[in-house]
């Protein structure tokens, strides 16, 4: 069906214009000033798009024949507040009444082979405006004011069909901006629509073009299309095209082959169905943090892959060398730090829980996992529970038990210890009153005793605690025998937490087989975990992170 066969009828135009008025009511009055000064304004692009798929869309972009010098004439007095971070590439945005639009001149922007920045150019045609965008599902306008519905290129046959295609060849289109093969990507993810063959092929082609893009225009992409309701389609495109190779090479590594005895997965399928069950325990929309480490969790084991005697498949201190390599590619990406440093702890602890084995955690594992995690806890649940893809139902259940029996046991230690401020009861002024010390690199150790005390034994009082560094201090020689005299007897039974069956800093360590290779067997996440859990219950410090959400 050519473009001109997919117009809408009478009816449909009108049903569309009443659609698309919604969008904002001040886009008329716009429309009707620019008009009674010669020019064209029309509302373009995503929100069109948007308003025909009935998708709720926050963003208002409006196109024009006028410079935007003139733009900013024609709106000066009219908006309630106007600005020009974006007017070079033709872009002038304002505020009126509550609603935010965006208004850019005509253009056609294409890329210098050797250059990372597009060429701009204004043009003086909607139609040449549209044909200049990426796909034909964004090249739909409605000419204001009066809501003309303007569709040259079959966008609204495309949307009935949930397909994306390119204007014009995709060749062209992505010779003029590579970012585009990204944008495809990301709206397979957004909108679950299918991409045209000849756009596949196009993206298979040219996708080492990609690289003269910046990072952070990728990284904009890569965060929209996995924050999509259907990120697994945009992945599965990356990676199919030979995208991801360049954008994400960890990914497509993740593809390993099946071991002659078949007893272990495909770590890229595991992988996105963890992603998948992640997304499944969201609560309060996409967050950015939860997916890429739920993502990359396993990006490891690539790297740290050995065959066992017996067939047996093995990926020791994977989550290590992983939470490595997650920090390093996520800062070529240029995120945030705080993203960063957010998603390499995730990778790095999510073994944790399978660390500890199965049985009867003990009080100084639970405040140990919860000190580890910091503010990350509750993600690192849910990618725990994500992580669990075994087809045995019996051991899925088991896990799942076993997990909310720790949970449980998270919020009762909370209600009576305050874990979430969990500190040493005695501060670094009071150390060095107690051990007659400076400031200095001995406080931090003493500090550091404290708080594995704290960890170990719970809330034991002050004396206690007092106490125990005195012994600590004598057997430092930082103190003489005299001084630390009778702090055996101030500490004997001190303590609320069963000191002395829980020993100090053993987390069940030697009970529960952590750090030895358990039932690897089939390389199953939640089967073989426990597995890879060497140095799982070791200490380290979380740290924080942002939500992050597709626009």
């Amino acid at each position: 069906m050519t473009p001109e066969q997919s117009q809408p009828t009478p009816a449909q135009r009108v049903a569309i214009t009443e659609l698309l008025r919604r969008i904002a009511p001040v886009a008329d009055d716009l429309g009707a000033r620019f008009a009674a000064a010669g020019h064209e304004l029309a509302l373009v692009g995503g929100p069109v798009r948007d308003a025909l798929l009935r998708r709720p869309g926050k963003d208002v972009d409006l196109t024009t024949d006028a410079p935007p010098d003139r733009v900013l004439e024609l709106i000066d007095g009219w908006a309630d507040a106007v600005w020009t971070i974006g007017i070079e590439f033709g872009t002038v945005g304002l505020r009126k009444d509550g609603h935010e639009l965006e208004i850019t001149t005509y253009r056609s922007e294409s890329y210098d082979p050797r250059s990372r920045k597009p060429q701009v150019a204004y043009g003086t045609s909607l139609h040449e405006d549209l044909r200049r965008r990426d796909f034909a599902v964004n090249a739909m306008a409605a000419r204001l004011p009066g809501h003309e519905f303007v569709d040259p290129f079959g966008g609204l046959s495309d949307l009935r069909d949930r397909v994306l295609r390119t204007p014009g060849r995709p060749e062209d289109s992505f010779g003029d901006d590579p970012l585009r093969m990204l944008r495809a990507a990301r709206f397979a993810s957004q909108l679950g629509f299918t991409v045209a063959p000849d756009v596949v092929a196009a993206m298979t082609d040219m996708a080492g073009r990609i690289e003269i893009v910046s990072a952070e225009r990728i990284r904009d992409e890569l965060s929209k299309l996995l924050c999509g309701a259907h990120p697994r389609e945009g992945l599965a495109l990356l990676v199919d095209t030979g995208l991801a190779g360049y954008v994400l090479p960890e990914l497509p590594k993740l593809r390993l082959e099946i071991d002659e005895h078949h007893r272990h997965k495909d770590v890229y399928e595991h992988s996105l169905i963890v992603l998948e069950q992640a997304i499944a325990q969201e609560e309060d929309g996409p967050d950015l943090i939860l997916r890429l480490a739920a993502l990359l969790h396993d990006i490891g084991k690539p790297r740290t892959r050995r065959f066992e005697p017996g067939g047996r498949v093995s990926f020791h201190h994977h989550e290590v060398v992983g939470a490595k390599m997650t920090r390093k590619r996520l800062t070529e990406l240029r995120y945030p730090k705080d993203v960063v440093a957010a998603v390499s702890r995730l990778v790095e602890l999510h073994l944790r829980f399978h660390g500890y084995g199965t049985g009867e955690w003990t009080d100084s594992a639970v405040r140990r996992y919860v000190r580890d995690a910091g503010p990350l806890l509750s993600r690192l649940h849910k990618l725990t529970r994500a992580d669990c893809t075994t087809r045995n139902r019996r051991k899925a259940d088991r896990l799942r038990r076993t997990y909310d029996d720790l949970e449980t046991r998270i919020e009762r230690l909370a209600e009576e210890e305050e874990l979430a401020a969990m500190r040493p009861e005695i501060d670094g002024n009071e150390i060095q009153e107690i051990l007659g010390i400076t400031p200095g690199p001995l406080v931090g150790r003493a500090y550091k005793f404290l708080l594995d005390l704290r960890l170990d034994r719970g809330i034991i009082g002050r004396d206690a605690a007092a106490a125990e560094l005195r012994r600590w201090g004598v057997e430092q020689g930082i103190l003489d025998e005299a001084a630390g005299a009778g702090t055996a007897a101030d500490a004997t039974g001190a303590g609320t937490d069963g000191a002395g069956t829980d020993g100090a800093g053993t987390d069940g360590a030697g009970t529960d087989g952590a750090g030895t290779d358990g039932a690897g067997t089939d390389g199953a996440e939640a089967d073989t975990e426990g597995a890879d859990g060497a140095g799982g219950a070791g200490p380290g410090s979380g740290d924080g992170g942002v939500r992050g959400e597709a626009s």
